[in-house]
């Protein structure tokens, strides 16, 4: 498998990813960023993806009332007092970016991290 498996070194808000993939797996990242960022970075791996592609995001994901669960409210306070912008988001809100990306089949997987972590796939041109 590890000739079908690529990794590429470099800041991922500033460099181009070269290449086109059939997975994008974007772990424990969006958390650290605002919403803008998370655009930038959610559409530069959607724009690699090939016609069936899928991307997968792993975080710690809050209720659409944003109020828990615990580790994940509790992580966001974390990230409002040692980033910039960093945030936890709901579930609703990963939908909504990927969805503005162009990434449809979009559902959450049935995973649940033994912090609240939680993954949202979907697919791009379908």
């Amino acid at each position: 498998m590890g000739s079908r498996i690529d990794f590429q070194p470099g800041d991922y808000l500033h460099d181009t990813v070269q290449g086109s993939y059939d997975v994008a797996w974007l772990s424990q990242i969006l958390h650290s960023m605002g919403p803008e960022r998370c655009r930038v970075v959610i559409e530069k791996a959607v724009s690699v993806l090939e016609p069936g592609g899928l991307i997968l995001v792993h975080e710690f994901l809050l209720n659409d009332t944003c109020d828990g669960p615990l580790f994940p409210a509790l992580f966001a306070l974390n990230m409002l007092v040692n980033t910039e912008e960093g945030r936890s988001y709901s579930e609703g809100e990963v939908k909504d970016m990927l969805l503005k990306a162009g990434v449809r089949n979009i559902r959450r997987l049935p995973f649940r991290g033994p912090t609240d972590s939680g993954i949202i796939c979907g697919t791009v041109g379908d």
